[in-house]
């Protein structure tokens, strides 16, 4: 998805002054943020109209002017992104172009066992205020791009974007096997990661255009997207937190007419690297039907097909998302999935072996599997007082009742969930703010993407209001609540603490206080983005 791109034609809007060229880029710089808060942007003047249907929407103050679609560039528009920093060196007059931004957030949460130094985050299953009770530098990002004209049809076209990220949030974007160290081994409040990694070859003799896109991209599907000026609020849903975030591989779009748009490629898996042990031979298929001249639109997506056996993040994941435009202030946005992996290990051989109290009595066998962890196995936990515990994101299932013996527990099984989500969105002030509502649905019915078995359902209200295109300013107020299973607790826990605590308990362990949560959980945030 782009970022914010000024929709407006240059005659409606007054054009900036560019600052003398003798003076210094910083000044210039300034000159540029003056210019955009005093309602005077620079536009970009593309020599090629848009072939597309009129764009639905306004941005600011959605985040982009079209309707989302990942792994690729939007087909038959001309790119008329403007930003600060590239109107300081050349007044946005080059198709490459830097840019970035700086995103602080914070909340309030009645979660409050958050301690974000050890990587417990007990606003999980939300994201990415995860951290209750914080203020934190969630993104700085950094862009190095050059967009495809995807709107001319005379040539064949390139382009491609390198993303740097640092925050918070890298937690969410990690690909196992690209520095994923830092979050799979030392669970670090902070760290880096190359979001993204991609060179577009756009071919317009076929159909209306077709890219290809070959590296490091993110997901296709969605509503949501991984970078902050991507969304209409600052937490993301349940159901964007648990599916994949980024693939590296090589995926088509072609744009076959004005209605439809087919999609396909082959990647490595979902959030893994081809050089690790968990990539996969993984294809994609997926469709985008438009019709009501660009105001509704619904896309289809297979978008990870392999054995779905158990691995890192290895999800079977069938996407349907649909987007509607009421008129001018008003549209919703609804998605559903249906996921899931097969020969899931049950975390109860896990769970039952690492008690503090425990010796190690479930080994890790073929019989017995354990999720994949981030430490070696110790026989005998209790004679190595110093040993680290383990680092588990990549969770297994719940296959049954965790308080039953051994004698009732299987080894795997198969983990489904499915999820349904809807935005409701209204602008105002003359598109300089919106409404945002959504109301979201998720059944991780053996706990294998949250760590507890529940359905969750979460309702969020939230404002966007913009200064000009460059400082974004998203409060909001949500509210979770779980229902689950066995007696355990959902929210204010370290994601899986609350059945690892139950087990332990039944066999013989003290109670954990860890594991010990909420199922009910109310959440003020806001987040501050400065664009450059």
């Amino acid at each position: 998805m782009a970022l914010p791109a000024v929709t407006a034609t240059p005659s409606q809007i007054a054009p900036s002054e560019p600052a003398p060229a003798n003076q210094s880029l910083f000044v210039r710089l300034g000159h540029a943020y003056l210019a955009d808060w005093t309602g005077k942007p620079p536009v970009t003047v593309t020599p090629e109209p848009r072939r597309d249907y009129p764009a639905p929407l306004a941005s600011p103050p959605y985040p982009a002017s079209d309707w989302p679609m990942g792994g690729t560039p939007t087909i038959e528009v001309p790119d008329g992104q403007t930003y600060p920093l590239m109107q300081a060196i050349n007044e946005n007059k080059s198709q490459f172009k830097m840019y970035g931004w700086l995103e602080v957030g914070a909340n309030g949460s009645t979660n409050n066992k958050t301690n974000a130094s050890k990587g417990i985050a007990s606003n999980a299953p939300s994201a990415y205020d995860v951290y209750a009770n914080t203020i934190q530098l969630d993104q700085a990002a950094f862009y190095l791009e050059r967009y495809p004209n995807t709107a001319q049809t005379s040539h064949v076209d390139w382009g491609y974007r390198a993303t740097l990220l640092y925050g918070t949030d890298y937690r969410f974007t990690t690909a196992k096997g690209m520095l994923s160290q830092q979050l799979l081994l030392k669970n670090s409040m902070y760290g880096f990661d190359p979001v993204m990694m991609y060179f577009d070859l756009y071919v317009p003799e076929v159909g209306h255009g077709m890219n290809v896109r070959v590296g490091r991209y993110v997901s296709l599907p969605d509503i949501e997207a991984q970078l902050a000026p991507n969304n209409y609020s600052y937490s993301h849903s349940i159901l964007y937190t648990y599916d994949c975030y980024t693939q590296t591989g090589v995926n088509a779009t072609i744009k076959a007419n004005d209605h439809w748009t087919i999609q396909g490629g082959i990647s490595t898996g979902c959030d893994v690297m081809p050089w690790t042990t968990d990539a996969k031979l993984t294809g994609n298929v997926c469709a985008t039907y438009t019709w009501s001249q660009g105001g509704n639109a619904i896309n289809t997506c297979a978008n990870s097909i392999n054995d779905s056996k158990y691995a890192y993040n290895n999800l079977a994941a069938y996407y349907m998302t649909w987007y509607h435009r009421i008129n001018a202030q008003w549209h919703t946005d609804s998605e559903a999935w249906y996921q899931y992996e097969r020969e899931v290990p049950n975390m109860y051989w896990f769970n039952a072996a690492n008690q503090s109290t425990s010796t190690g009595q479930y080994l890790p066998t073929a019989k017995t599997p354990w999720p994949e962890t981030t430490f070696q196995y110790l026989p005998n936990l209790a004679a190595h007082p110093n040993a680290a515990l383990p680092v588990n994101l990549n969770f297994g299932a719940v296959c049954t009742d965790p308080r039953a013996p051994v004698t009732r527990q299987q080894a795997r099984c198969f983990a489904p969930e499915f999820a349904f989500t809807n935005y409701v969105e209204h602008n105002f002030w003359n598109n300089t703010a919106s409404l945002n509502i959504r109301n979201e649905f998720v059944d991780d019915i053996k706990g294998q993407r949250t760590g507890t078995p529940a359905i969750y359902e979460e309702h969020m209200v939230g404002f966007d209001f913009w200064a000009g295109t460059t400082i974004t300013f998203r409060p909001e107020v949500s509210y979770t609540h779980a229902f689950t299973q066995y007696g355990v607790s959902g929210l204010n826990i370290q994601p899986g603490a609350s059945i690892s605590n139950l087990e332990g308990v039944s066999q013989g362990a003290a109670t954990n206080p860890l594991g010990l949560g909420k199922n009910q959980a109310l959440t003020v945030s806001a987040d501050l983005i400065w664009h450059f």
